[in-house]
């Protein structure tokens, strides 16, 4: 453990959560352009990263472990608890099929790019051409976690792998350099909008029918009372109660010498399923989950940052890394675009679908807003969506990475 001038557990919370709570401060604030470009999640992440290598905050801590243990799986129940998939699809209809098929599009893109990374890192002269980093089936998984649900399926997927702060520091700079170039086009698509649908053959009256289902669709949300709240807290820590004590006792999964399901993705596998569970019975109805679970997972971003140790980064790696991004998010449009041919959708909903995927909920009701903003609630469901089946596809997509690298 490195000396650090802040060494307690809650000096150490103390400084993730004041990082959390400067950065959202001054993009309020200042509404600085930057962040349109770099969202706070990459300087919330950047900034522990400076303070543990400077020595202000240690590279391990208590704080550190118990967010790990306990913050993570309360957050997957918090935000899974409030799913409507039949919500989303009453709104968005077969644009609910063209996200899926998306996510199916991250997952074969992700293992299709992993091969052709491994294929491609050759040995020339004694110099490797474009080389990836040690165990980058664990990015690979981590990665498409943010990009079938978002920030909170990227955490657990790199928990549930085993990630170190490396891989998951690897998948953050990946996840914002395609982002940058993703976004804009998910945005100016727009232009296109009378010739794409031609194109897709989309039925006349459908994008009036959206913003007709749309209007319906009652998305206000009282604040919390003192009973409401605690009836959450009992949700979210009992079903981690219960998640953790299965995961200490259910057998480790192997094929051959590998293993593929450890205590630790048992864990978020339990927590995600007691979640979707949960988010059919009435306990949907309880209000303020979101805005708690947001908290949570920004914080162990904060906390993975700060275990982060950069000399031990491979830079060069890196860069191998963020090529393959490339070519997966290529194949990621082109199952959208296969979807939005054979479901016939507007364009509308294929950029939101996409946004729903690779932005997750904090990008999807941003490209909804610019396309129709009366379909910003349904970009939210769809979202969510994301968030139910990410963490079960982003684990499968770094397996089959761990299998396939041998």
């Amino acid at each position: 453990m490195n000396e650090a001038l802040v060494s307690s557990p809650a000096g150490v919370m103390a400084v993730l959560i004041g990082v959390v709570a400067f950065w959202f401060w001054l993009e309020k604030a200042t509404r600085l352009k930057v962040f349109e470009y770099l969202p706070p999640l990459i300087f919330i992440y950047a900034t522990p990263v400076l303070l543990s290598n400077g020595g202000l905050i240690p590279f391990k801590s208590e704080a550190y472990d118990f967010l790990r243990q306990y913050g993570l799986p309360v957050f997957i129940v918090l935000m899974l608890v409030k799913v409507d998939v039949l919500g989303a699809i009453r709104i968005m209809g077969k644009g609910v099929f063209v996200m899926l098929l998306g996510s199916l599009g991250v997952v074969l893109g992700g293992i299709f790019a992993f091969w052709l990374g491994q294929s491609l890192s050759l040995e020339l002269a004694g110099t490797r051409i474009l080389p990836l980093p040690e165990d980058s089936w664990k990015i690979f998984g981590t990665l498409a976690g943010s990009w079938i649900g978002g920030t909170g399926n990227m955490t657990a997927a790199h928990a549930a792998l085993g990630g170190t702060g490396e891989h998951l520091g690897i998948a953050a700079a990946a996840d914002q350099m395609v982002y940058l170039i993703w976004l804009p086009l998910l945005l100016g698509c727009k232009s296109f909008a009378d010739r794409f649908n031609r194109w897709a053959r989309v039925p006349a009256g459908r994008v009036a029918a959206m913003e007709a289902a749309a209007e319906a669709h009652d998305s206000h949300e009282e604040a919390p009372s003192f009973t409401q709240l605690v009836y959450l807290a009992l949700l979210a820590i009992g079903i981690t109660a219960i998640s953790i004590a299965l995961s200490d006792v259910l057998p480790p999964v192997a094929v051959g010498a590998t293993t593929i399901v450890s205590a630790g993705t048992w864990l978020i596998l339990l927590v995600t399923t007691f979640g979707l569970v949960a988010s059919v019975t009435p306990a949907r109805r309880l209000p303020a989950a979101q805005p708690i679970a947001l908290a949570i997972i920004y914080v162990y971003v904060a906390r993975v940052g700060a275990t982060m140790n950069l000399s031990e980064i491979d830079f060069g790696a890196a860069v191998g890394f963020i090529s393959m991004a490339y070519v997966w998010i290529a194949i990621h449009g082109a199952f959208i675009l296969a979807g939005a041919w054979v479901f016939r959708v507007d364009v509308h909903t294929v950029a939101i679908a996409s946004a729903a995927n690779i932005g997750g909920a904090a990008s999807a009701p941003v490209v909804a807003a610019h396309h129709r903003e009366s379909l910003v609630p349904a970009s939210i469901l769809m979202a969510l969506i994301g968030y139910a089946v990410g963490n079960y596809l982003a684990i499968l997509t770094g397996r089959a990475g761990q299998l396939l690298g041998g």
